[in-house]
């Protein structure tokens, strides 16, 4: 189902790592009213979580086939060799998809993946309806963003020449400034007035016209999101990136890395949750998603955690022909203790 222009509309969901990007997938899937949606999920790590979370998802309006997993590297730098094709072969298909969603990985920026719909092979077929940036409203009120604000601002002001942005406040920078909505997800976790002051924030360094919406668990219906008719690609001057801004385009994730590990079966799970508590906070772990085997409990155990912020549930059976494996994917800033984590969990 084509926009008025004739093309189909996209919508690019953007955000740092754990802001909640799946969750609001889920929940736009179970509110599409029979259009059909394609996914093209994008991870940054070697295993797909979140293509296996939407997989088991159940919604007519997104079945397995209508799900592409991207995982050669960030999305935003392998634009020519995976981006390009795929969206190329989901057109070229018999049986288009009324509407296109793109989940970033948390280190994205979408900025290429936005200029990339003025490619040759598939500007006059597709149009980007919005991009919408999920922001993580706890984790910016903890200040994640910043290690330590007052002296950043002090530094800055004694040295107008110094750069001390960190790399986790450059992706932010740059996920909010291309976006045409942002949600401040788990706001459930804010008193009225913490919320308050991060919008008034934001809204002081986004452009005019940006709308903003407070949020808990993702739970943002598709005609919210969809819709939008931004027509982004034709206005990228006005989202420029943080190393746009400064004159260059270069953008590498050598300040982050990631690792899959293999943790043993657990018997007690709130055991397990205390200790990857104190283990992420020990070595300061951005990131880890995955799943656990439980034994004589017929689901894989799902966890999410975003910082010492830790969420699991049981989410699907294990299939009849599937080994009971568990296996992590753990995200940090270069420089993470990986043989200590490693053993840590899989012990």
């Amino acid at each position: 189902m084509s926009d008025i222009t004739g093309k189909i509309p996209a919508t690019v969901v953007t955000g740092f790592l754990g802001a909640g990007k799946t969750t609001l997938i889920r929940n736009l899937l179970q509110t599409a009213n029979g259009k059909r949606i394609a996914l093209i999920i994008n991870e940054f790590g070697d295993v797909g979580v979140d293509g296996e979370v939407l997989k088991g998802c159940g919604q007519t309006a997104c079945s397995a086939d209508d799900i592409v997993e991207l995982a050669n590297g960030c999305i935003c730098c392998t634009v020519a060799d995976d981006f390009i094709p795929t969206m190329s072969k989901l057109l070229d298909r018999g049986d288009p998809p009324d509407h296109i969603v793109i989940e970033t990985s948390g280190l994205a920026l979408p900025q290429p993946l936005v200029k990339a719909f003025n490619w040759p092979e598939i500007r006059n077929r597709v149009t980007v309806d919005g991009v919408v940036t999920v922001v993580d409203s706890a984790a910016v009120a903890e200040g994640r963003f910043a290690h330590d604000e007052h002296a950043v601002q002090s530094q800055r002001e004694a040295d107008e020449a110094l750069d001390h942005d960190s790399p986790l406040e450059e992706l932010f920078e740059d996920q909010l400034a291309c976006a045409d909505m942002i949600l401040l997800n788990k706001a459930d976790l804010l008193e009225h007035e913490a919320l308050n002051k991060i919008e008034t924030i934001l809204k002081g360094e986004v452009r005019s016209g940006v709308s903003f919406l407070r949020v808990t668990k993702g739970d943002v219906p598709a005609s919210v999101l969809l819709g939008l008719s931004s027509s982004a690609e034709d206005d990228m001057d006005a989202r420029k990136s943080h190393h746009e801004q400064h004159g260059h385009e270069d953008h590498d994730h050598d300040d982050f890395e990631s690792f899959v590990v293999t943790p043993k079966s657990i018997e007690n799970r709130n055991l397990f949750i205390t200790g990857l508590k104190s283990l992420i906070l020990e070595h300061d772990i951005l990131r880890l998603k995955g799943f656990i085997d439980v034994p004589n409990t017929e689901a894989r155990l799902v966890v999410q955690a975003v910082g010492p912020r830790i969420e699991s549930y049981f989410d699907r059976p294990w299939a009849r022909d599937e080994k009971r494996c568990g296996s992590l994917v753990v995200i940090g800033e270069k420089g993470l203790a990986q043989d200590t984590i490693r053993a840590a969990l899989e012990g």
